[in-house]
Order: C-alpha cells, then structure tokens, then sequence
C-alpha cells in the first residue's frame, strides 16, 4: 500500500489506530514544511534537528486530540512553534547561567564557562553524561555508532557518512531514528 497516496484523513485515522507506516507517511508528508518552519529560530543545525523531532513526538503523542475536521499542517506549525520557543528559552538560560557564571568569578572575560564549574555542577553534568553514555549503549547497533559520532564527537552528517562510508540520507534517517529510541528510552528510563 502506498501510504503517501492517501488523504491526511485516512492517514491520521491509521495512524491512531497504531499503523507506524501511516505514522511515517505524516512525518514524510510534513518535515520539510517543519522544519523550515522552525530553521530561523537558531544558528545550529543540530537544534532544527532536535526541535524537528520533538515537535513530531509532541504531535504524534497528542493525535487523538486532534480534530480530524481541519488541517494537520498548521496544527503541526503551532506545535513545532511553541516547541522552537521553549527551546530558544533553554538556551537563554543556559546563556544566562554561563553569564552569571562569570560575573560571580568577578566579571573575568577569560573565564572558561566550561571549566569554571562548581563541584555540585560537575558531578552533575558527570552523571548527565554517563547516563547519555549508558543510553546509547543500549541503542540496537544499527544507530549506536552513528549516534555515537553525532552526538558525542559532535560531527555533522556528511562527515559521519564520510568516515563510515554511507550515503548521506541513510545517516540521516538512523541519527532520526536513534534520537526516537534514545527519546522513548529516557521518558522510560530505561537502561538496562
């Protein structure tokens, strides 16, 4: 059956009857428009990136409350919207901290925000990382590696295709689908 031959309605129908492909189907039908819709909120890619995923994760979680009688994109839009702010609002205050941060060292430019860290703080961003290690190593292995490149060496796409000799939407689509295990994982708290 070809899913993207349908009309939204029976799409959205399917999907909240549980069928992943009509799942798929919507998120195929709407990233771009998403994504977009959200790109000139931020100067990194990896944010659009993690915004894009947890808007569908939002919209898809909250479906059944959707009404079938309108149109899904500008109610995906409104999502992924208020999903840009709230991230925007994250980075703030982590701007913010980093800021006061250096005005209690005494206002010093030098200071490093990533090695002036109070003990407190340090353990823990140590245990925020371990706990983000441990996840990933429970990741099928499929997207483990990939993630691994992504999201610790902090490489962008067509370099982690380069170096494990991929095509550039198979990286894509395995970092997408790491970042929806690594996400169903920690609402779970999973690690086993």
């Amino acid at each position: 059956m070809d899913y993207l031959s349908l009309d939204e309605t029976q799409l959205i129908a399917r999907a909240m009857e549980g069928d992943q492909m009509a799942y798929r189907a919507i998120y195929e039908l709407h990233e771009k428009a998403i994504r977009s819709r959200v790109s000139g909120y931020f100067k990194w890619k990896a944010d659009v990136d993690d915004v894009v995923s947890e808007s569908f994760q939002k919209a898809f979680a909250a479906l059944s409350s959707f009404d079938a009688s309108r149109q899904l994109r500008p109610w995906l839009n409104t999502i992924a919207t208020r999903t840009a702010l709230d991230h925007l609002d994250t980075i703030r205050r982590e701007d913010e901290k980093k800021e006061g941060m250096k005005k209690r060292d005494g206002g010093k430019d030098n200071a490093d925000p990533l090695t002036d860290i109070d003990p407190e703080e340090e353990i823990i961003q140590d245990e925020n990382h371990r706990r983000l290690m441990a996840f990933i190593e429970e990741l099928s292995p499929l997207y483990k590696e990939v993630m691994v490149k992504y999201m610790i060496e902090e490489l962008e796409y067509e370099e982690i295709a380069r170096r494990l000799n991929l095509e550039l939407n198979t990286v894509r689509t395995r970092i997408r689908r790491g970042k929806q295990q690594l996400a169903e994982m920690m609402l779970r708290g999973e690690i086993k």
